[in-house]
């Protein structure tokens, strides 16, 4: 089974969110109604990336890399395909 990152991008303000999932069509559905507490009432959410690994713990791997680096500059690379964030 394989292992997804995906960014998401709040049309409200600009702001991302990064999560990994096995079902990335079900997981944008779960953002988009409300059902995520951290992106509930954040404006509506649009997929600007979605990162395919081997497995779904090498996509956890790769969100929580992502994510320790507090980075708008790294989340905009990962975006933009030029990070380290591929996959292994």
């Amino acid at each position: 089974m394989n292992g997804y990152v995906y960014i998401l991008q709040s049309e409200k303000n600009g702001r991302y969110y990064i999560g990994s999932t096995n079902d990335p069509v079900r997981r944008l559905q779960q953002h988009v109604a409300g059902q995520v507490a951290a992106t509930r009432n954040k404006g509506l959410w649009k997929r600007v990336a979605l990162i395919e690994f081997p497995s779904p713990t090498l996509a956890k791997k790769a969100e929580y890399h992502l994510k320790r680096q507090k980075n708008r500059r790294a989340t905009e690379e990962a975006i933009a395909g030029n990070s380290g964030c591929s996959p292994i």
